[in-house]
């Protein structure tokens, strides 16, 4: 049977509507069925980048992509939310411009705490950077508390919602007429948790979220849509918050994301702490008294105004003042920092990017000279250092045609036309990043979905019952890359009840992994003969970083010997206690015709066998062959012992 890829039947549809290979009909279907708005829509959607550092919005216009500018003219605006004594909410320009006096008050990068738990590592290093308070809502969320007022606490959905809100009035403003529908850009390794409440943001505010697309895969879309070029590209996205990079495959305006990976908590923002912790540290070995500046929340706002200020102009220039006059009542910053100084306290950073480059590589199954462009995303990609490790890594001068800081925004407003129908013939692929699965039996993880799955996608397949009569099971929902559920990580968990009662093996539970071009994923599983059904869509739950990902990852890598040697043991085992099970029931069918002495034996043995059972799934006992002897001693004592049973069971008649 011949096998077709999603990429030839979407061409098939396209040029030989007529002819489409029957394999590809539901394929076909599913593509084209994820980019469509209904009718009762508006035909215009918008699309916005909600960026850590900064946002924008953008429409197509005539099959051209634009930006819409803010009130201020200018082409992005900052994503900072204040929130006034007099009971105001500030975003953007406004925001940004009283942070200094209002520092407890005004937020900004809360896109990093987007769907992240308060415990979580990256948030707990956070609060020690940041003027505003983060705190723990009752469902164990990082959360955002206000010091006016009432102290008001905000989810960061919330106040993402807030610069969403700011990016559709600018929309609304620019083109006259209200705007509902929206296409919301993320970054590539944002996990389910995190997608939907970027997702949530923009409902907050009345916007129909129609599609959340992948940032870097965004930035391909204004690239390949203005270049017409056909190709496999690198898209490196270095961000204020976080980093990405994707390898995507463009061809005949399909575009096929091959690999992605990054990390979700790696941006401008770290690079900015570190200028930060720098200037501090030099205040501190040349200041005359002794106050912990640290501890005045004025001067560290102005400090990290000046950092981010000097980071950004050794873009352009060698050298530059970072000049503080009274940052106390009676010191003042003033010293020069160098382009030269500014690479080195942040080379580890920069490093940081290098091994996701590898594995995104790696994963697509390409080499660095397989790749035809590498285009630059973020506004970190302006640093010299930076464009210069990637062209160097790739051995190709990147592409800096594309604004770094627009064309997440553009690619956006392209995919809210490909919606629309307003642009015809673009095909946007995108990639689950981690291998989904559940538990079967014995704690074995079974794959349903590989990483690097191009979505939308749907898989099912077909389970039954461990033992006689079982009425229920548990579906326990993992991602991860090892062959044992301990080894991976639980991301949901429900129970299909109301099986009919049948042997072991009989009954077929079907169960289904569907996830959706949001990258959104919802199980089910249905027992085929009662129709009895359970689902769960799992999101909130979670909760997975990028450090987490690449552990598993990369323990998959390293212990695939070992991870093989204990799958091959457990099947034994799991073999072995199915014997148990047959020889239990046997005693239980023939219990007439067994002997005292023949049930005290039997037992006696399955009493041993249970306890190497237990003491392997427990790991206190790894014995291959102890495992298959003990199979066939119980095989061949049941089986004597039932032998015995029959023949009096005959003379009995």
């Amino acid at each position: 049977m011949l096998s077709y890829t999603i990429r030839d039947c979407v061409k098939a549809a396209r040029y030989y509507p007529r002819r489409v290979p029957t394999a590809c009909a539901s394929i076909v279907r599913r593509s084209y069925a994820t980019h469509k708005v209904s009718a009762d829509q508006p035909v215009k959607i918008i699309g916005i980048d909600l960026g850590t550092t900064n946002s924008a919005v953008a429409i197509v216009e005539g099959e051209k992509p634009r930006i819409l500018e803010n009130s201020q003219g200018a082409r992005t605006t900052p994503s900072v939310v204040a929130f006034t004594r007099k009971g105001d909410v500030l975003v953007g320009v406004p925001a940004k411009r009283q942070a200094t006096v209002n520092s407890q008050n005004t937020f900004y990068a809360t896109k990093r705490l987007i769907g992240r738990k308060f415990d979580d590592a990256e948030v707990q290093k956070d609060i020690s950077h940041v003027p505003y308070k983060i705190v723990k809502h009752e469902n164990g969320d990082a959360w955002l508390q206000t010091s006016v007022g009432e102290d008001i606490a905000y989810s960061p959905s919330q106040i993402g919602g807030f610069v969403l809100k700011e990016m559709k009035k600018i929309a609304e403003t620019n083109l006259g007429s209200e705007i509902k529908n929206s296409v919301i850009t993320v970054p590539a390794y944002f996990n389910d948790s995190q997608r939907q409440a970027t997702k949530t943001a923009g409902e907050l505010v009345g916007l129909n979220v129609v599609r959340i697309v992948n940032e870097p895969t965004s930035a391909s879309l204004a690239y390949g849509l203005n270049q017409q070029k056909d190709g496999i590209v690198a898209v490196y996205d270095l961000g204020g918050g976080t980093f990405d990079i994707s390898i995507l495959d463009i061809e005949d305006g399909v575009f096929e994301v091959r690999s992605t990976n990054g990390d979700t908590h790696l941006g401008g923002e770290d690079f900015d702490n570190v200028l930060v912790k720098y200037i501090v540290d030099r205040y501190k070995s040349t200041q005359k008294g002794d106050e912990d500046i640290t501890a005045n929340r004025m001067a560290m706002q102005r400090i990290k105004d000046a950092a981010e200020k000097a980071k950004i102009e050794l873009s352009h220039v060698h050298k530059t003042t970072i000049k503080l006059p009274f940052i106390t009542k009676d010191e003042d910053i003033d010293f020069e920092l160098t382009e030269k100084e500014l690479d080195e306290m942040t080379m580890h950073l920069i490093k940081r990017t290098i091994a996701p480059l590898k594995k995104a590589l790696s994963d697509a199954d390409l080499e660095k000279s397989d790749i035809d462009e590498v285009i630059l995303v973020g506004g970190m990609t302006r640093m010299p250092r930076i464009r210069k490790m990637v062209g160097d890594f790739f051995n190709k001068e990147p592409n800096t045609q594309v604004n770094p800081d627009e064309a997440v925004a553009l690619g956006a407003a392209i995919q809210g036309a490909v919606l629309s129908g307003e642009v015809k013939d673009v095909l946007l692929l995108d990639v689950t990043p981690l291998t989904l699965g559940i538990e079967t039996y014995g704690g074995l993880f079974s794959p349903l979905i590989p990483r690097n799955t191009t979505v939308p996608c749907k898989i099912q397949t077909t389970y039954s019952t461990a033992v006689d009569g079982q009425n229920s099971i548990d579906i326990n929902v993992y991602q991860g890359e090892r062959p044992l559920v301990q080894d991976n990580k639980l991301i949901g968990k429900f129970k299909l009840a109301g099986i009919p009662p049948k042997p072991k093996g009989v009954p077929k539970i079907q169960v289904s992994f569907d996830i959706d071009a949001d990258g959104i994923i919802k199980v089910s599983a249905v027992d085929k003969d009662s129709g009895k059904e359970a689902s769960i869509t799992v999101f909130g739950k979670t909760g997975m970083s990028k450090e987490e990902i690449d552990n598993l990852v990369n323990q998959s890598k390293e212990s695939i010997k070992e991870d093989q040697m204990r799958l091959n043991y457990l099947k034994h085992v799991n073999n072995l206690e199915l014997i148990v099970f047959d020889s239990e029931q046997a005693m239980t069918d023939w219990k007439k015709f067994i002997s005292k002495d023949e049930e005290g034996r039997l037992s006696r043995k399955l009493e041993i066998v249970k306890s190497m059972i237990d003491d392997s799934r427990k790991g206190d006992l790894f014995d291959v062959d102890l495992i298959k002897a003990a199979q066939d001693e119980l095989k061949d004592e049941t089986m004597e012992i039932i032998q015995s049973a029959g023949q009096r069971s005959r003379e009995a008649k």
